[in-house]
């Protein structure tokens, strides 16, 4: 099953690079751009609650589909390049077993325990 899941993440991730293509900006953005919603780790330093709510916060694909609709309905490509940044983060992170976090600690997460092979 967990085969079938990264299958599916990666055809997410796919989509969110097709998506961007689209939009005709230079790569450089996407894959300079790619790894900033891990910022929201930085919450870790406040505690483990906190931590785990902005690192949700920003791995949460329906923030990214909310970004994406309102930067396509008002025309704002920020919003709409900032959209499927959020997107494409979330699967290439559930592509790699990080999911979202429990708040007991970063390395517990709805895919199981960072680490545990």
């Amino acid at each position: 099953m967990k085969e079938l899941v990264r299958l599916e993440e990666i055809a997410l991730f796919g989509l969110g690079v097709f998506l961007f293509s689209i939009l005709g900006y230079s790569w450089w953005w996407f894959f300079g751009l790619l790894l900033a919603p891990d910022l929201s780790m930085f919450g870790y330093l406040i505690n483990e609650k906190m931590g785990a709510w902005i690192y949700n916060l920003f791995h949460h694909r329906a923030l990214a589909i909310i970004v994406l609709l309102v930067g396509w309905f008002m025309d704002y490509e920020i919003a709409l390049v900032a959209g499927l940044i959020l997107f494409s983060h979330a699967s290439l992170d559930r592509i790699f077993g990080y999911g979202l976090k429990y708040e007991r600690g970063f390395k517990y997460t709805h895919l199981g325990k960072i680490g545990k092979r």
